[in-house]
């Protein structure tokens, strides 16, 4: 990525090479390959340099539009603070209401914007639900048939799998802040060489 600066002002972004027309001269798409960056620099091109040290994961954060800067002759791309996404819920309030903004079919106190912690544990248990699927015939078939019963193995993976899922929702649901919610999701190498995260894992079917 490239910035055109004229009269020290940054007047376009140049993604990807093109022909230019600076000033009375037309420049092929070649001199982006062909050029030094002195030479680029001359005619006022400068590579873009991209600082991303306030960009942050957008899973858990807003991060601001880009902007881009020119000194000490070069040009920066850079984001401002980024905002934490909210981890709680939002509820419609007694001021939404007397504000004439409380949709026909919300009462006051009703979530109004789904927060974080609310999505992540839905994810949890459909990721779940999804992992106990494939086993519920034992369960069923246990309950019609008498003299059938789901085997030990079975029986004590469906519950691990409960357990945990239960221990992770305990885990998002008692987090303070998104920060700590991220901190939850993230993987570390441990001195072993395996790759964990706070959060766990769910337990899969070993047969």
């Amino acid at each position: 990525m490239y910035a055109l600066v004229e009269d020290n002002n940054i007047t376009q972004i140049i993604t990807n090479p093109k022909t230019m027309v600076i000033g009375d001269v037309r420049y092929p798409a070649k001199i982006f390959q062909l050029w030094s960056q002195s030479e680029l620099n001359a005619i006022g091109i400068y590579e873009v340099i991209t600082d991303s040290s306030n960009f942050k994961d957008e899973k858990w954060y807003i991060n601001t539009n880009e902007s881009y800067a020119f000194a000490d002759n070069q040009v920066t791309r850079s984001w401002g603070t980024a905002t934490p996404k909210a981890h709680a819920d939002s509820l419609w309030t007694q001021e939404d209401s007397d504000d004439g903004d409380l949709p026909d079919d919300k009462e006051v106190g009703d979530v109004k914007v789904e927060g974080l912690k609310t999505t992540l544990i839905r994810t949890i248990k459909q990721q779940a639900s999804g992992l106990l699927a494939p086993t519920d015939w034992y369960v069923v078939k246990a309950s019609e048939v008498s003299d059938y019963s789901v085997p030990t193995n079975i029986a004590t993976y469906r519950a691990s799998v409960r357990t945990k899922s239960n221990e992770m929702e305990t885990a998002i649901t008692n987090a303070s802040d998104t920060p700590a919610l991220e901190t939850l999701y993230t993987y570390t190498r441990q001195e072993d060489g395996s790759v964990t995260r706070p959060l766990g894992e769910l337990p899969t079917l070993e047969i």
